[in-house]
C-alpha cells in the first residue's frame, strides 16, 4: 500500500525537526513572554515607532487574530500584530514586532529576494494546493505524465521554502540592528535575538521537510517507472 511504503523513512529526521522547531519558538517565546521590555511600549506602539523611524508613515498597523500569526502584508502596506504582541510589553512581543518591521523595510527597498518570494506566491499556492493531488491520480490511474506534473508543481513549494530564508534571516538581521538604536538594553536585545533565532528555524525545517517530501515524490516515481 502506498500509505505505508518505506519511503515514509526520508520524511522522519525532517519531521523531528519540524517538531523540535515549534517546541523551540513556543517554549523560547513563552520564556521571553514573561520579560518586561524597560521602553515600557506595547508591541503596537512600538511598530508604529519603529515604522515611523524609518520614514514609513503609510504603513498600518492592525490587530490580527491568532498565536504568533504577526505579519506583512505588503500588497495593502498593513503590518498586523496577533495577540501575543499587539497589547503586549515584552521583549518577545518587541522582538517578533521588529522583525515584521524589517519585512516592512524590506519592502520599502525593494529587497530581491522579497520581491521574487511576493512573484512565487501564487505558483508555490498552486503547487501545494494541486501536486499531491496529481500526482496521486498519476498512481491510482498508472499515468506517468501525472506523476511528473505532480512533481513539476511541487517544485514550486520548495523553491518557495527555499527563497522564503534569507528573506527571514534579513528581517532579523534588521530588527537586531534597529533594536539598540531605538534604545532597547543589549541584555534585551539578547533576549530578543533568541527569540528571532528560535522562530528562524521554524523556516528552516519547512524547507528541509518539502525538499523531503519532493525527494520522497521522485522516488515513488522511480519505483513506478521500474515496476512497469
Amino acid at each position: 500500500m502506498f500509505w505505508y511504503d518505506p519511503s515514509f523513512l526520508i520524511l522522519i529526521p525532517a519531521f523531528f525537526l519540524t517538531l523540535w522547531a515549534q517546541i523551540s519558538v513556543q517554549s523560547t517565546f513563552n520564556t521571553y513572554s514573561k520579560k518586561r521590555s524597560t521602553l515600557g511600549e506595547t508591541g503596537a506602539a512600538f511598530a508604529r515607532r519603529l515604522l515611523d523611524s524609518a520614514g514609513l508613515y503609510d504603513v498600518k498597523v492592525e490587530f490580527v487574530n491568532g498565536f504568533l500569526s504577526d505579519h506583512y502584508d505588503p500588497s495593502s502596506k498593513v503590518l498586523r500584530l496577533s495577540k501575543s504582541t499587539y497589547g503586549s510589553l515584552s521583549v518577545a512581543a518587541l522582538g517578533v514586532v521588529a522583525h515584521e518591521v524589517g519585512h516592512a523595510i524590506q519592502h520599502a527597498k525593494n529587497y530581491q529576494p522579497l520581491m521574487i518570494r511576493n512573484i512565487s506566491v501564487p505558483l508555490a499556492n498552486m503547487g501545494s494546493t494541486l501536486s499531491w493531488v496529481i500526482f496521486f491520480m498519476g498512481l491510482i490511474f498508472s499515468t506517468p505524465l501525472l506523476l511528473k506534473a505532480g512533481i513539476f508543481l511541487f517544485i514550486f513549494v520548495v523553491l518557495f521554502t527555499i527563497i522564503t530564508l534569507p528573506v527571514e534571516f534579513d528581517a532579523s538581521k534588521r530588527a537586531i540592528k534597529m533594536l539598540p538604536v531605538v534604545g532597547m538594553p543589549s541584555s534585551e536585545v539578547e533576549q530578543a535575538k533568541k527569540v528571532l533565532n528560535a522562530a528562524a528555524m521554524t523556516y528552516v525545517a519547512a524547507a528541509f521537510m518539502a525538499i523531503s517530501q519532493l525527494l520522497r515524490m521522485v522516488l515513488i516515481a522511480g519505483a513506478f517507472d521500474r515496476r512497469d
